[in-house]
């Protein structure tokens, strides 16, 4: 063995796919080559080290912090074995060791300042290996995320991307919230697969958002049997991300939002509106019970921030606090219950951070906030310039950290040209006023949310947040299908860009994107027709789009089995998949209710003689039937339902699942309503050879269209 190092032995039969397949005796692969998310700060050359059938070995100086890097991206591995004795090695390297200062000799490397904390410096090692050389745990760790992302090929084909590259970030914080309120409540199985992905991706904050969703022992009416995440799964979270360098933040509303607490008579005289949304300022009971819930989350979460959100507290000056608002103003009132809230919570010696929307509204009173709050100003559109939402608090002298967010809510699938356009412009601005952190904001408005879905959203905001000043939108997808799921032929990345392709059909139709209220209305209905009447021009269009990105990942999944490669992160092509034909639905829901009516309406207007019996009947076979069109609705609800729900149940526990399942069933129940109907009519013909006018047959009258 080489030198005193501690040793373990790996070996990548598969381990993902790579830019290209050849052998590492083609041509040298280039750093455009590399396609990392996120991508590196420096890279000047890369070698490509053959490993396939040979291995490799990982080693690690005697450092029990470094091990758990060594662990880590071993686990990650798809096979452990010993290897051949002349197999490469990856060294994982403090930057003070005796190999580390010799290495960095050799290539004229230097750690700088901003380096310290998180950077990470990785170099051919001159032996045929490669070395991740760091100063901190961190950096070792984060060294470790990007290997990963070097492993290019398989089988005899499989190289070892080598790169001479510096790289740090951006931005100390870079995190995620991730909405627990509103439908979806992770396992902790997927928990901890979410720990580890935004991980592998240089995340160090996960936030989890609660208004109602902990179950408090000093307020346990709030939390239903199996909507809560309890104590004991809050400690093991935390400990769980805390091997992978992520800090846990808990936000608890405790100003807006908070309707799923007033709603219970106990609670509901301390809303400023009776079984409102809003706490009241100044009642006597809320002070102690924001008090209460803190103290219990400071318990459990150790980390030095504690987020009270009070976003959105539209309520506020309209009951209890009317008069004290006409008096003093709103920003007022709105930033003086922030500094009690501040005071109350001092005991918890934590920094507080709070959501930036309304206290942005009076920015001359945002300077007499506590220097020690931290401001996050949030905005969801794809829009050219932030720096309003953020200039207010920068000049009060408080730390800000972004929040943009993954467009997923009230959508069937997350509208990706306004998520990425949102992200980018956002952290560019924070990044140049100062912003220590971007937040990311994944939101279940609809209570339909399947996390699985965000993923290309999530991994720009981690990407955005590491790397330095304006992210590439079009470099950031290039990478995306390579990065996320091992896949070198480019169809996973395009597959996204289908999806958001149909995004735009949407907005070409003068509508906002793919809404998820468009899959459940009835287009049979006056709302359904008017909005038909819109998606007629551009129905074949989005359709095509969303079965060109089911193919594609059809394609990619055919070429990784062809090949022996295994695609990773398989759930979030499973959902994505999901996302498409829910998209392609719309459209064919629509279609088909046009052309039952219009089949309907040339049914009508045959003779009623026998030359054209057949004609009808055929007519009326093509509406409903075994095959007919009310049935294809039928069939796309019930299908999709299904689908649905194993989507759920891979991310989240079954609370709110039904829910949102009833949906699915009485849409299915509504179509095989009318599929009976049919053939009540179908019958009539039969024995009488009349039809009744379209609106008693429960169609739409398309005389005048």
């Amino acid at each position: 063995m080489r030198r005193c190092f501690v040793v373990i032995f790996l070996l990548f039969l598969c381990a993902g796919a790579g830019a290209f397949a050849q052998t590492a005796a083609a041509v040298a692969p280039s750093c455009a080559d590399l396609h990392l998310v996120p991508a590196p700060r420096e890279c000047t050359a890369v070698q490509a080290i053959a490993i396939g059938g040979i291995g490799f070995f990982v080693t690690s100086e005697k450092n029990a912090e470094d091990q758990f890097a060594v662990e880590d991206l071993i686990e990650d591995s798809l096979g452990k074995r010993a290897v051949r004795e002349d197999a490469p090695f990856i060294r994982l390297e403090r930057a003070e060791s005796a190999p580390a200062q010799a290495l960095l000799a050799q290539h004229h490397l230097t750690f700088d300042a901003a380096m310290h904390d998180e950077g990470y410096i990785i170099v051919p090692d001159g032996q045929g290996g490669l070395a991740v050389i760091a100063e901190t745990s961190a950096g070792i760790f984060y060294g470790a995320q990007t290997v990963k992302q070097l492993i290019r090929g398989s089988g005899q084909d499989a190289v070892l991307l080598a790169p001479t590259l510096r790289d740090w970030p951006a931005m100390a914080h870079r995190g995620l919230s991730d909405d627990w309120s509103r439908g979806p409540l992770p396992t902790m199985e997927f928990l901890k697969r979410e720990i580890r992905t935004l991980a592998a991706y240089k995340v160090n904050i996960f936030s989890p958002y609660f208004e109602h969703t902990f179950a408090y022992a000093s307020s346990p009416v709030a939390a239903f049997p199996g909507g809560a995440m309890s104590p004991d799964e809050a400690r093991e979270l935390v400990t769980y991300a805390t091997q992978y360098h992520i800090t846990v933040i808990p936000e608890q509303e405790s100003f807006g939002h908070l309707h799923h607490l007033l709603k219970f008579e106990q609670f509901s005289p301390l809303g400023e509106t009776a079984h409102g949304s809003v706490l009241a300022p100044g009642d006597s009971a809320t002070l102690p019970l924001i008090a209460s819930w803190f103290g219990e989350l400071a318990k459990v979460f150790p980390g030095p921030y504690a987020h009270i959100g009070a976003d959105e507290t539209f309520e506020l000056g309209l009951g209890k606090t009317r008069e004290q608002v006409e008096q003093q103003g709103l920003g007022a009132v709105y930033i003086d219950f922030l500094k009690q809230i501040h005071a109350t919570l001092e005991p918890n010696h934590k920094r507080l951070v709070f959501w930036g929307d309304i206290a942005v509204k009076s920015p001359e009173l945002v300077g007499t906030l506590p220097k020690d709050m931290i401001a996050v100003p949030w905005e969801y559109d794809a829009k050219p310039n932030f720096k309003p939402i953020i200039e207010p608090f920068t000049k009060a002298g408080l730390e800000t950290w972004v929040a943009p967010g993954v467009a997923n809510w009230n959508r069937l699938y997350p509208n990706n040209n306004q998520a990425l356009g949102n992200i980018r412009a956002f952290v560019r601005d924070g990044q140049a006023l100062g912003s220590t952190g971007v937040i990311n904001t994944v939101w279940n408005d609809d209570g339909e949310g399947i996390f699985d879905e965000n993923w290309f959203g999530v991994l720009f905001g981690a990407a955005a947040g590491w790397q330095a000043g304006e992210s590439s939108e079009g470099a950031f997808t290039d990478s995306y299908g390579l990065a996320f799921h091992r896949d070198p032929t480019g169809k996973i990345s395009q597959a996204q860009r289908e999806l958001m392709a149909a995004h735009d059909a949407f907005r070409q139709a003068g509508l906002r994107d793919a809404a998820d209220g468009y899959f459940w209305i009835d287009p049979f209905s006056p709302e359904g027709q008017r909005l038909g009447a819109k998606l007629r021009p551009v129905e074949s269009q989005l359709r095509l789009h969303a079965e060109r990105a089911i193919a594609l990942l059809a394609e990619a999944r055919a070429a990784a089995s062809a090949e022996n490669r295994t695609l990773e992160n398989p759930e979030a092509l499973d959902a994505m998949e999901l996302g498409a034909r829910r998209i392609d639905f719309v459209g064919l829901k629509f279609q088909a209710a046009d052309e039952a009516a219009a089949l309907y309406g040339e049914a009508l207007s045959l003779p009623a003689d026998k030359s054209h019996r057949d004609e009808v009947e055929e007519k009326l076979w093509t509406i409903g039937s075994n095959n007919g069109l009310l049935e294809d609705i039928r069939d796309g609800y019930a299908l999709l339902g299904g689908l649905y729900r194993q989507a759920w149940l891979r991310d989240n526990r079954p609370y709110w699942l039904e829910i949102n399942q009833a949906r699915y069933d009485r849409a299915t129940q509504l179509w095989v309503g009318r599929g009976d109907r049919w053939n009540l009519l179908l019958e009539q013909w039969w024995n009488t050879h009349t039809l009744p006018a379209a609106t008693d047959a429960g169609l739409p009258d398309l005389t005048d269209k």
